[in-house]
């Protein structure tokens, strides 16, 4: 009967023969990348007690590989892998410098991280930890996660006016997801198309294209989407930004959300409404969700990501009843649910009110830094045109006429400015701007960056 070890650390080696075996598979492992830099070795008597072989045998091929470079040993550190660059023959082809980050980082959509609520959150993971029940650390609910389903349609009903029961809630991991399970139960319900807005975000149309539904553009004004040229883009499916549009920040009139529903009802259509930064209004109360006008066919989809951070990776769809069940399961099939860990700590933080108080201090935050950021345009550069109203993360501004935004970019990334060009999320062209973010930068940082702006413009 083979004797019971245990050992620190494991370490899966064929099974070798003598000491020259144990260097041989050892130095394979190391070269082939399956023994990376850094790693830390078992001791030689775990190693040794693992292979069945003297310990003697494992020392030898240690020290062995020691002084070939391969190894490294440090009293109280043990045996790691070497770097790369001590190997006999090889030459290290890492960086170990991180990529050049930008002075100023206009991105839109970033929130301030560092306004994260750690320590709520923190509280929220460890109460809601303490009171799962153990059958909740099984398999999750491919819908979500019960508790914090009912949280969102609470949430949702009070601050967005959207119309849902907890069982038309489903939680995916962030709104990649929810896109990519609403393009595939499009294509399985017939759908060969989809139209989207013209300018906007580039990842839903990516999202779409993956999955094989056919592009369709619709050109946004001052009031929304153009929902009077939809009947030409051939298609019965739509997303929108109807409170906030991306990127030019204009809202959905409502004439044209009665019109879109209209469409929607007229050929059998479905509107799926891309709800992203709603919450973020700093001037006057948002209009309430569309998806209250016509719950039947208009898909609600949101996120933690511009609130909270985009790393939690939680998002939610509320669906029409048609399609809910088609939906869960798509989800079931891709992952088998969304993690149940941080679905109860964010219901934890919307059922004690975390989440308001969260958003009721970066409101405050983001209107001061948006507020610096259009007063330092005025001072500096007065011929640029903020676009959209008082919302979000973002405003675009409107160059003068003939300037060259995509040009204009790069010049400011050469001098450590991200400040992403309006061309860059159009497909034709509509006038010269760039789309500046600043939830993420400081009252005095934003200003810093817009003196910038004026140097390269």
């Amino acid at each position: 009967m083979p004797a019971n070890w245990t050992t620190f650390r494991e370490l899966l080696l064929p099974a070798p023969n003598g000491r020259r075996g144990v260097e041989s598979e050892l130095r394979r492992a190391v070269r082939d990348g399956r023994l990376a830099p850094g790693t830390r070795l078992p001791s030689s008597r775990d190693l040794a007690a693992q292979l069945g072989v003297a310990r003697g045998t494992v020392t030898s091929a240690y020290a062995q590989l020691i002084g070939e470079g391969y190894l490294t040993a440090r009293r109280g550190s043990g045996t790691t892998v070497a770097a790369a660059c001590t190997w006999p023959g090889a030459t290290d082809t890492s960086t170990t410098e991180p990529p050049p980050k930008f002075r100023y980082d206009l991105k839109p959509g970033v929130p301030a991280l560092s306004a994260f609520p750690r320590d709520e959150w923190l509280q929220a993971q460890k109460t809601a930890l303490a009171d799962l029940a153990t059958d909740d650390l099984g398999y999750p609910d491919p819908a979500g996660f019960g508790p914090l389903r009912r949280e969102l349609a609470d949430y949702l009903g009070r601050v967005r006016a959207v119309a849902a029961r907890p069982s038309e809630v489903v939680v995916t991991n962030g709104a990649a997801e929810g896109l990519s399970l609403l393009a595939r139960v499009l294509l399985a319900t017939g759908h060969r198309s989809v139209a989207i807005e013209e300018p906007s975000h580039f990842g839903p149309a990516e999202i779409f294209a993956l999955h094989g539904l056919e592009v369709r553009t619709v050109p946004v004004d001052s009031d929304g989407l153009r929902v009077d040229l939809l009947s030409t883009a051939d298609c019965r499916a739509v997303l929108v930004t109807a409170a906030h549009q991306f990127p030019l920040g204009v809202v959905l009139h409502p004439s044209r959300r009665r019109a879109l529903l209209d469409w929607a009802r007229a050929c059998d259509g479905v509107v799926v409404e891309d709800d992203y930064d709603a919450e973020h209004r700093y001037d006057r109360p948002a209009l309430g969700a569309m998806q209250a006008l016509d719950p039947t066919r208009v898909v609600y989809q949101g996120s933690t990501s511009k609130v909270l951070a985009p790393a939690l990776r939680l998002g939610w769809l509320v669906l029409p009843p048609a399609m809910r069940d088609i939906v869960v399961d798509r989800k079931r099939l891709d992952d088998l649910g969304t993690g149940t860990l941080h679905q109860a700590a964010l219901a934890r933080l919307l059922s004690t009110g975390g989440y308001d108080r969260h958003l009721r201090r970066t409101r405050q935050l983001y209107r001061a830094r948006r507020d610096a950021l259009l007063e330092a345009l005025r001072a500096v550069l007065p011929e640029w045109e903020p676009i959209g109203v008082a919302a979000g993360l973002h405003v675009v501004v409107r160059l003068p006429a003939g300037t060259d935004d995509v040009a204009l970019q790069d010049r400011l990334a050469r001098r450590g400015v991200n400040a992403p060009a309006l061309a860059r999320y159009a497909r034709t062209p509509t006038f010269p701007g760039l789309v500046l973010g600043y939830a993420a930068l400081t009252p005095d940082r934003l200003r810093e960056a817009v003196r910038e702006l004026r140097a390269a413009a």
